[in-house]
């Protein structure tokens, strides 16, 4: 053996050995024994009962939460965005050390904690407070220091945190400007300024939404809800240039009126106008808040509308309720699970499903004064829980059909392919025949 060989493989011995000895003397920590990195707030959202924002060089944001929701009482009292104070206040719970960098600091200096850039302070219903301080960055910019501030130590937490924190007046106020309750609306009231037309909006006796005025008409429940969305949902613009409040002022005094909504529930009445001004953007003033604010274009477009953009062109209103009972000139068919019969005779479900799609599609492409022609079609559908009964004629005059349902003054034209489809859907029911396989009882 070479005696270059004996030592190298000595060596390595030596060195096994070594990491033998170093392992018995340090065995390796359990990762389950590490503490977690302590969070700075400990108290849930749901205890919070006051939360102060202060940052250098403005006035503090105060929130206290006052029967139940949550109010700015300083700078100015208003009402809070429910949603970005949660926001807020979930990010509060999150904020979770990164590194323990000095337990008793001599300087909070060197930290940027003598004068702090950003303060946060909680206040829980057991009477308790805290209050974080945020400080400058560390060199490499991958974390800030931050300590509570009856604790002297000092930590790092992510950067992020302190621009989560950093909210103002703007970012946590309410925007909306209608505040209805939207499960409690009994009518709605629409003035469109650019067609000079006025259309209303009530429940009926089932809950579904009906024209009540220029007259009586039934309404496009899809249509109505979009209108009640888009108002409830009409916020103020306060991040333009030209959303400063002397400027939308003056927009909207010298600007065109565009459209009055007047929503009532069961706490009162409130009403939004809406006007265009001369820079083209809409403006709005509402008696639920107090000022003029820039809003989107699309209330300004949601008001732009008559009663005929809300009308129901619809046949039927049986949509996804299954029918029971159909009736077709005089003949009664009646479902019992998934079999249907009209009188002593069964039918082929498949062939009737076809009739009742073509009924539940079958609309209007514009309404007519008065009915023409002669009937080809009668039609009756029971459907729902409630076993709701709706009554349709067809009539017929040269290319043209005519539809009026039972009761009901207006007249519906139906376009001839649609009719046509109808029709071909009817012809097309036959007999129920067993499978040749199917045993009979």
């Amino acid at each position: 053996m070479k005696v270059g060989g004996l030592f190298t493989a000595l060596g390595v011995l030596i060195v096994l050995g070594g990491l033998a000895w170093w392992s018995n003397k340090h065995p390796a920590t359990d990762a389950k024994s590490t503490p977690p990195s302590p969070k700075l707030i400990t108290a849930k959202p749901d205890e919070f009962q006051g939360i102060t924002i202060a940052k250098t060089g403005s006035d503090p944001v105060e929130l206290a939460k006052l029967a139940g929701n949550w109010e700015i009482v300083k700078p100015t009292p208003l009402h809070a965005d429910e949603g970005a104070v949660g926001t807020l206040a979930g990010t509060m719970t999150t904020i979770t050390t990164d590194r323990l960098i000095d337990e008793h600091p001599s300087n909070l200096e060197q930290f940027g904690l003598t004068n702090p850039t950003l303060q946060v302070e909680v206040k829980t219903k057991d009477g308790k407070t805290s209050r974080v301080l945020f400080g400058s960055d560390n060199p490499a910019g991958t974390g800030t220091y931050a300590k509570l501030e009856n604790d002297p130590k000092v930590y790092t937490v992510p950067v992020y945190l302190k621009t989560d924190l950093n909210k103002t007046v703007v970012d946590l106020r309410d925007k909306q400007l209608l505040t209805f309750n939207q499960d409690k609306l009994t009518s709605v009231k629409l003035d469109s300024a650019s067609k000079n037309s006025s259309v209303e909006f009530a429940k009926n006796a089932q809950g579904d939404w009906q024209i009540t005025k220029p007259k009586p008409l039934r309404a496009d429940g899809l249509q109505v809800d979009d209108l009640i969305r888009k108002l409830k949902d009409a916020k103020m613009d306060l991040t333009s240039a030209d959303s400063d409040s002397k400027a939308a002022a003056a927009q909207f005094a010298g600007g065109t009126r565009a459209g009055v909504a007047t929503t009532t529930d069961d706490k009162g009445t409130q009403t939004l106008e809406i006007r265009k001004g001369k820079n083209n953007a809409y403006y709005a003033k509402s008696t639920a808040i107090d000022g003029i604010y820039k809003v989107a274009g699309e209330i300004g477009d949601a008001m732009d509308k008559t009663a005929e953009d809300f009308r129901n062109k619809k046949l039927f209103d049986f949509g996804f309720n299954d029918p029971t009972r159909l009736e077709i000139n005089g003949m009664v068919y009646q479902r019992a699970g998934d079999k249907w019969t009209a009188g002593s005779g069964s039918y082929d479900s498949g062939s009737i499903q076809p009739v009742i799609d073509k009924l539940r599609d079958l609309a209007a492409s514009k309404f007519a004064d008065k009915m023409g022609g002669t009937q080809i079609l009668a039609l009756g559908v029971t459907s729902g829980d409630n076993h709701r009964y709706e009554k349709v004629t067809i009539d017929k005059d040269g290319d043209v059909y005519d539809a009026q349902r039972d009761g009901e003054p207006s007249v519906y034209v139906i376009d001839t392919k649609n009719m046509e489809e109808v029709m071909n859907a009817i012809s097309g029911i036959k007999p129920y025949q067993a499978p040749k396989n199917e045993k009979k009882k």
